[in-house]
């Protein structure tokens, strides 16, 4: 895969650590496909995309952005996910692997899931 060619070490190990938390919690009938040269996840329509700095237009400078889809949606009760200027899409983004709260992102993954079975 190109995307893996073109990161610098941390951004892969923070994109590998992510990708694994999400394709470990993700029903059978959700898909990953990379668009834009990024990992983007799908049910019946989009629940995450992982979009490293490197990467052009996703908008971060450094680190690794995990963003979701319906954020607005989402309880996030714990206030996990940052809200930008986009409306629909919260994200939270990685400067370095340790930054990596599984629990949450898997708390959020799973309110995803279910906004997306709704949908």
């Amino acid at each position: 895969m190109e995307l893996y060619e073109i990161l610098p070490d941390d951004e892969r190990l923070i994109l590998d650590v992510l990708r694994q938390i999400i394709i470990e919690n993700l029903p059978a009938h959700c898909k990953e496909k990379i668009s834009y040269n990024v990992p983007f996840f799908y049910g019946k329509k989009g629940i995450c995309i992982i979009w490293p700095a490197t990467v052009p237009r996703g908008g971060i400078k450094k680190g690794v952005l995990l963003g979701f889809w319906y954020g607005c949606k989402l309880p996030d009760e714990e206030k996990y996910l940052t809200h930008g200027t986009n409306k629909q899409v919260f994200y939270k983004i990685y400067k370095s692997p340790d930054d990596i709260d599984e629990r949450s992102i898997t708390k959020l993954l799973k309110e995803a899931i279910a906004q997306d079975n709704t949908g």
